[in-house]
């Protein structure tokens, strides 16, 4: 049986070097996808498109010797399934019609996997066309964080319209959260059904939340969609990444029950020899900027980055996606410097 390293690092097996994806790792930061998504008709498109959704996810692999696949997709599929309207305007991000208390009702679960179909068609031919030691990531985003887009209508700094309203309308608030913890976790299953080999939570807003609001928005979901999928998918692998949880990291991973912990790249590299046990695999956390100026400060980092998570299972990663501006040599240094130092 072929091992599939960055896999088995996720189960606890610690290896010589640590393997190594990049979140964000098919995007503009390379000419073919930008090529590629020229193709389409807006960036849901692409998403929605199985034929070119395959080809930016593997067009990574193509330039470098990483260990995994994603699956090319966004957090905010999950708010368009539901029947909320999502666009991506150019130079904006993503807008959101926002929701209120009243208009939760309207939002169509029962249709979510149906419109999730093409992503599940990309995930399946991913499988087909990656070579075995390959690991094939899925992923969706935590509720808590999806919840900020629905109720905001965009991304914030501080999220505060999504704070305010989970305080002043909880009952609302909760049946949003059930509903978003239900759809993430028939999503889920439905991912590894159709060939992923682990998946990732991504929990991108877990800051500015108080330990009250931490344990009800990020811990209890997540918890819920770790034990709803692994109810369904017995031993199902399972990445969170809490970012910016800060002091929150240790009781998340225990709370939740994932097999390894992201770490951003504001996480102390002696954050997890302190506080973390010492069989809990972690992934990260180089800072995507050190990436862009390249040079002596970039390999001394990863040096350091290897060398703190040196006694543990570590996957190698970047504390948070890279960014356009990102040079392509200086990725392929990177990759070079963690696989052969």
């Amino acid at each position: 049986m072929t091992v599939k390293p960055l896999l088995a690092t996720v189960l606890g097996e610690r290896q010589a070097r640590p393997p190594i994806w990049i979140m964000r790792q098919a995007g503009r930061y390379l000419p073919e996808y930008r090529a590629t998504r020229a193709q389409s008709k807006g960036f849901l498109d692409l998403c929605y498109t199985p034929e070119l959704a395959i080809e930016v996810s593997l067009q990574p692999l193509r330039r470098f010797d990483l260990d995994a696949a994603i699956m090319f997709s966004d957090i905010l599929v999950i708010p368009d399934a539901l029947g909320q309207s999502v666009r991506f305007a150019q130079g904006e991000g993503p807008i959101l019609d926002p929701i209120d208390e009243t208009s939760i009702a309207s939002l169509t679960p029962e249709k979510a996997l149906d419109h999730l179909a093409p992503v599940l068609e990309t995930l399946k031919g991913l499988r087909a066309a990656l070579a075995p030691e390959k690991t094939l990531i899925g992923f969706c985003g935590s509720p808590w964080t999806v919840a900020t887009y629905m109720i905001g209508g965009r991304g914030s700094t501080d999220q505060a319209a999504a704070r305010l309203f989970a305080v002043r309308h909880p009952e609302a608030f909760g049946q949003l959260m059930d509903i978003l913890v239900q759809t993430s976790i028939d999503y889920l299953v439905a991912q590894f059904a159709a060939g992923a080999d682990v998946v990732q939570l991504f929990e991108s807003w877990a800051l500015n939340l108080d330990d009250q609001a931490f344990d009800e928005r990020v811990i209890n979901p997540n918890r819920r969609i770790v034990e709803g999928v692994r109810a369904k998918v017995p031993n199902a692998p399972i990445i969170g990444f809490p970012r910016g949880a800060a002091g929150n990291l240790a009781r998340y991973a225990a709370a939740t029950g994932v097999n390894a912990l992201g770490l951003d790249y504001a996480t102390p590299l002696d954050f997890a020899a302190r506080y973390l046990p010492k069989d809990l695999p972690v992934q990260g956390n180089l800072d995507p900027l050190r990436l862009v100026a390249g040079g002596a400060q970039m390999d001394n980092r990863i040096d350091a980055i290897i060398e703190a998570f040196s006694d543990r299972p570590h996957i190698f990663n970047l504390g948070h996606g890279i960014v356009p501006e990102t040079p392509i040599e200086n990725v392929a240094r990177l990759i070079e410097r963690v696989k052969n130092g």
